[in-house]
């Protein structure tokens, strides 16, 4: 059928062409996913809000990331990479995997509960494997026996994994605008009364010991831990170069 021409007294109007989308990639996907996470938490991130932020449909990630489990892992993978790993000092061994916790619990705090993803999973991505590759190297050249080593590195993580969620819900009972150090203060003093009140003929011990139960700051206490964790490795190792 042949098209009808255009009135004589109407005007032609150019179409504008629409300025094509640059292809996202895997890596803008994630960056966005972490800022959300910085702002808001874990909770407020989902394809749908990512697409949003790149003024497209959630379809168009799916290309990328299969789900939103696999969008988290490679979050959590992301960051993992900030971690530094030493090359193996045999003599130094004990500290070097202080120093690579210390370190791996200071980014997931600084990531707000991005630590959540990791728990009830194996983090498999090729960072959080360096690490574990890390660890690993350091106790076995320490003299730490496999076995051994094998089940500290998965209970070290979880403990600092653990330990980092569990202070971004620290965080997440801030009032607007209150002071970290005033809400621990405050929640620490709470804690002391509670214990300080409770019936003598039940609970003597915490009654009597609340002020001890209840010091410390958290990184004392993410210390100690540490200690225990680490330091315990160092009566398995039977040839001398743990001690």
């Amino acid at each position: 059928m042949s098209e009808i021409p255009l009135p004589p007294w109407r005007r032609a109007v150019a179409k504008r062409p629409r300025a094509a989308k640059a292809p996202l990639t895997q890596d803008q996907i994630v960056d966005a996913g972490l800022r959300i996470v910085m702002v808001e938490g874990i909770e407020a991130v989902s394809m749908r809000r990512i697409a949003a932020v790149f003024d497209t449909g959630a379809s168009s990630l799916y290309a990328h990331v299969a789900n939103k489990d696999e969008l988290l892992q490679l979050m959590f993978d992301r960051i993992c990479a900030e971690v530094e790993v030493p090359e193996p000092e045999p003599v130094r061994w004990r500290e070097q995997i202080k120093e690579m916790a210390r370190h791996s619990h200071a980014v997931m705090t600084r990531y707000n509960n991005i630590a959540r993803a990791a728990l009830a999973t194996v983090p498999s991505g090729p960072n959080a494997l360096r690490l574990s590759e890390g660890m690993l190297t350091i106790m076995l050249a320490g003299g730490v026996p496999p076995q051994v080593a094998a089940w500290s590195l998965d209970r070290l993580f979880l403990y600092i994994v653990a330990d980092a969620y569990e202070n971004s819900l620290h965080m997440q009972n801030l009032r607007e605008g209150q002071d970290t150090r005033e809400y621990f203060e405050g929640f620490v003093t709470q804690l002391a009364d509670f214990y300080g009140d409770l019936p003598a003929d039940r609970f003597p011990n915490i009654r009597a010991h609340a002020k001890t139960l209840t010091s410390g700051s958290g990184d004392e206490r993410f210390e100690f831990g540490l200690d225990m964790l680490v330091d315990g490795l160092a009566r398995y190792v039977t040839d001398g170069e743990g001690s």
